[in-house]
């Protein structure tokens, strides 16, 4: 039987095209990327068999421990592969085994994966894995250490039945916390339980080197994530619930990136889905802001892999939110994430007294309704696409009406107008045109 394509049924799609979609749109997403990822892992465990890589045994193995683990318990396998930062492993070493390079960490990895699903299910299995340096990284659990200098390319990992596992003749059993050698991921939940996220400042392949902390997160910014959280939860749940519940659909891991002089730095990747990576919040009201946006992004990118809104197109353009010109692909996912941080900031400021919540409504509904323009005019969008486009722009064109305090407008436009005129020193030879970016 042929596999089937997946779809976002008609009433789910102009609900995310708003802007919003909540929890059902967020399951629909989040099912497309977990078949994307099931699809990922068995290409690379046959990529691996025909290109006679040294890990392929091992990541057939791993396979069928996986095959074995789902038919008893389908959610330890999902917390396992689906771990973010094991789509980013799989991904790259699906890319490098392809294009005939060596691919870092290698596919027995999956071997690791498998580990981790076992023992979340309870059930002894037997897998190899590599530990680089002597680490082994364990997927939503953390590192393991193996002493001595000699650690063979793939070691031998077992989980045993009373819940212990062995990986190089180290013992471990996990959920006893820090020990010697066991470095083991923070989990932050919110007071009333109903959101849990792993911190993931472990992993290799967690996020992009360039941009994450050195080492772990300190302990004594625990408290400050825990407490920026739980503030930021409270303020989704109150008023917020859309994002609130499409946040606990998709976002699993906060990941620990450098942060700016003021303020903090966010993002999320196509490749990492579920992850959020951040730096330490300045407070839960930007924590939630950040949550509206990068939420957003994920569900966008979940969205183009069942959907193509674009055509190719090589043009680059004005963004009002980046330094940088920007392809029509770069305009759909900020268009869409400033939707949502608009519509963030439109409710929030009925609950608060000063002019903030105005100003950054004010200045992003205006910039994303002009982009949703740049895109409708760019002739480049597929039908599909154009519905998507006018559906975010509809709601965009009834927020222009609504009234906003004088004194936030003038801000806003200064602050729009101040990130043009840093575009143009930043982007000399170009010039913005209606949006549309001219050598």
């Amino acid at each position: 039987m042929p596999p089937r394509h997946h779809r976002i049924p008609d009433d789910v799609l102009t609900r995310l095209a708003a802007g919003g979609g909540g929890a059902e749109a967020a399951r629909h997403l989040a099912a497309a990327e977990w078949s994307k990822r099931r699809l990922l892992v068995l290409r690379l465990a046959r990529l691996a068999a025909d290109s006679g890589h040294p890990h392929a045994e091992a990541a057939d193995h791993a396979y069928d421990v996986l095959a074995e683990v789902e038919k008893k318990r389908p959610d330890a396998v999902r917390t396992a592969l689906g771990h973010p930062a094991v789509g980013a492993w799989a991904a790259q070493t699906v890319g490098a085994l392809e294009q005939g390079r060596t691919p870092a960490l290698g596919p027995g990895h999956l071997g690791a994966v498998a580990a981790v699903a076992a023992l979340k299910a309870g059930m002894p299995c037997r897998t190899e894995a590599p530990a680089p340096g002597g680490d082994l990284a364990l997927p939503a659990l953390g590192r393991l250490s193996l002493p001595g200098p000699d650690v063979p390319d793939l070691v031998e990992v077992r989980v045993h039945a009373d819940g212990r596992m062995t990986a190089g003749g180290v013992r471990l059993r996990p959920g006893q916390g820090e020990h010697p050698g066991w470095r083991p991921l923070h989990r932050l939940a919110t007071a009333d339980g109903r959101l849990s996220l792993l911190v993931d400042d472990l992993h290799p392949f967690r996020w992009t080197p360039s941009t994450l902390i050195e080492g772990r997160l300190p302990e004594p910014e625990l408290p400050r994530w825990q407490e920026c959280l739980d503030s930021a939860w409270q303020t989704l749940r109150r008023h917020h619930w859309t994002i609130a519940d499409e946040t606990r659909e998709l976002v699993s891991v906060l990941t620990p990136v450098q942060g700016p002089a003021q303020g903090m730095n966010s993002a999320s990747a196509a490749d990492r889905f579920g992850t959020v990576a951040m730096s330490t919040p300045p407070d839960g009201r930007w924590l939630a802001s950040t949550f509206a946006h990068e939420v957003q992004h994920a569900k966008l990118g979940a969205i183009l892999d069942v959907l193509r809104l674009l055509e190719p197109d090589d043009v680059v353009h004005y963004a009002p939110w980046r330094p940088d010109p920007r392809p029509l692909s770069g305009l759909v996912q900020g268009a869409y994430a400033y939707l949502g941080v608009s519509g963030f900031w439109r409710r929030q400021r009925e609950h608060e007294s000063d002019l903030r919540p105005h100003i950054e409504f004010a200045r992003w509904r205006e910039s994303a309704y002009a982009v949703t323009g740049t895109l409708l005019d760019s002739g480049r969008l597929t039908d599909i696409g154009e519905r998507f486009v006018s559906g975010m722009r509809s709601t965009l064109a009834a927020w222009l009406a609504e009234p906003v305090p004088p004194a936030a407008l003038d801000e806003a436009r200064r602050e729009a107008e101040a990130h043009l005129d840093a575009w143009r020193a930043r982007n000399p030879g170009f010039s913005p045109d209606g949006g549309t970016i001219t050598a």
